[in-house]
């Protein structure tokens, strides 16, 4: 049953590998035709290039301008997955992780996975393994780089295509019981006291068909709008992360709003979270995980909770993680808020270091 259910999902990420390499293949024809445009020839299609026949009519996308596509191109890979949550390693010329032993990483820039035969660059990475769609790829690695916009590029009006309607938001179905999700946060160092308080204020519940951490963000209405799922069958190295569709990232996961406290804690996931309350388990505060590097869901939060007046950012301790809380930090600083970074004492992530924690107090028994 769990091998079908991964195979399922492995099918299903092929068909999105699949879509992001024809919509990568048009963006670099029209990189291509721009620039025979500006020396004087005339642009040629793909299908030219390759089998020397008529150009194909297809529609362009104006939505990124070139410099922006390139720069989401261009991401350093390995910083990139490290931000994700992976373990990056080091064979020999090429990168690849610890949780996808088939994956290799060259010049730092582009990536291939041989069990699945796919591979392509940081926007078909988001978009295989995350769930994203191109415009959403592109921008969660421009707000990666420092760059996030608040609104597309300008676009001819009369040439616009009409955006597709976004999907609507549905969690997953619940399954049953949560004795994956248990075991799984258990092997994570995440104490059952913490994983049952999850459960029961409805922040955390296990999928019926993949088996996932469904992890819940809710509005300030209270209504779920977000959910970061997790794989719980890790065996194969796979380390499955995305979000459910439709999900809203200016949500993020919250932890339930807290009135009598004017503090926000932030992190960049669900698991750091809940590992930060497993070490402190007496933590009584409004806390959030970002899911990204993105500020989004801190900018909601604070707006709908204006008591609140300081921040304390507890994002990983790499470079993607550091570079993110000074961007952040003097972006709240600068609007009055109280900010303060708070960085584990050893090891890259709050979970890396708790279970360095847990192992340490298990060898001195």
């Amino acid at each position: 049953m769990r091998r079908a259910a991964h195979q399922l999902r492995l099918r299903r990420f092929r068909v999105c590998g699949a879509a992001a390499r024809k919509e990568n293949d048009q963006v670099n024809q029209d990189t291509r035709t721009a620039r025979s445009a500006r020396q004087g020839r005339p642009g040629r299609s793909v299908s030219q290039e390759r089998t020397g026949g008529e150009k194909t009519s297809e529609p362009r996308s104006n939505r990124f301008t070139e410099q922006e596509l390139e720069i989401a191109r261009e991401t350093d890979l390995p910083d990139l997955l490290t931000s994700l949550g992976y373990t990056v390693t080091r064979v020999g010329r090429y990168h690849s992780t610890k949780e996808m032993d088939s994956l290799r990483i060259k010049n730092r820039r582009t990536w291939y996975r041989y069990s699945e035969r796919v591979g392509g660059d940081a926007i078909t990475f988001l978009q295989h393994f995350c769930g994203r769609s191109f415009p959403q790829a592109v921008e969660d690695l421009l707000a990666f780089h420092g760059r996030a916009r608040d609104a597309p590029a300008e676009r001819n009006r009369q040439t616009e295509q009409a955006p597709e309607p976004p999907k609507p938001f549905a969690l997953p179905p619940r399954h049953t019981d949560a004795r994956r999700v248990y075991a799984y946060l258990k092997k994570r160092s995440i104490a059952p006291q913490v994983i049952r308080g999850f459960i029961n204020a409805g922040l955390l519940y296990e999928d019926a068909e993949h088996h996932n951490c469904v992890f819940v963000g809710y509005g300030g209405d209270g209504k779920a709008a977000f959910a970061s799922l997790r794989g719980t069958y890790d065996r194969d190295g796979s380390g499955f992360k995305g979000d459910a569709a439709g999900s809203d990232k200016s949500i993020g996961f919250r932890l339930p709003y807290d009135p009598d406290s004017r503090t926000v804690y932030v992190f960049e996931a669900p698991i750091d979270l809940m590992s930060y309350c497993t070490l402190h388990r007496g933590f009584h505060s409004n806390a959030l995980a970002l899911c990204c590097l993105d500020d989004r869901a801190l900018s909601v939060f604070l707006r709908e909770h204006p008591a609140v007046r300081k921040v304390v950012l507890c994002l990983d301790h790499d470079r993607p993680g550091m570079e993110a809380a000074e961007r952040i930090g003097r972006k709240y600083s600068a609007e009055g808020y109280a900010v303060q970074t708070l960085s584990p004492p050893s090891r890259k992530d709050w979970n890396a270091y708790l279970t360095f924690v847990q192992q340490f107090r298990e060898r001195g028994r």
